[in-house]
């Protein structure tokens, strides 16, 4: 009866070995888990920061592009119109002293003819 009691403990600490060792490997196994979705995490968090900051950086590199553009055309246009304000007015003073010109000579011509 002892003997059989004996190997009935043996038995049961063979068990409860076994479940220990069970939980053990289940409680390794949940940490690699969380290490794992720790790692995640924090790959995916990096990985959207990076994204954000080339979204932010191109953001900028076309507001730059377009303000640049923006500069150019402005000032182009405003050449293009005083160089065509300076010619007509240019014009205008070439034609208005022909003109006077004319009825100078027409004057002295006609004041000569009755002279």
């Amino acid at each position: 009866m002892l003997f059989l009691y004996y190997n009935y403990s043996l038995v049961e600490v063979v068990v409860v070995v076994d479940v220990v060792v069970v939980v053990e490997v289940v409680v390794v196994v949940v940490v690699v888990v969380v290490v794992v979705v720790e790692v995640v995490v924090v790959v995916v968090v990096v990985v959207v920061v990076e994204v954000v900051v080339v979204v932010v950086v191109v953001v900028e590199v076309v507001i730059v592009v377009v303000a640049v553009v923006v500069a150019v055309v402005v000032v182009v246009v405003v050449e293009v119109v005083v160089v065509v304000v300076v010619v007509v007015v240019v014009v205008v003073v070439v034609v208005v002293v022909v003109v006077v010109v004319v009825v100078v000579v027409e004057v002295v011509v006609v004041v000569e003819m009755f002279t």
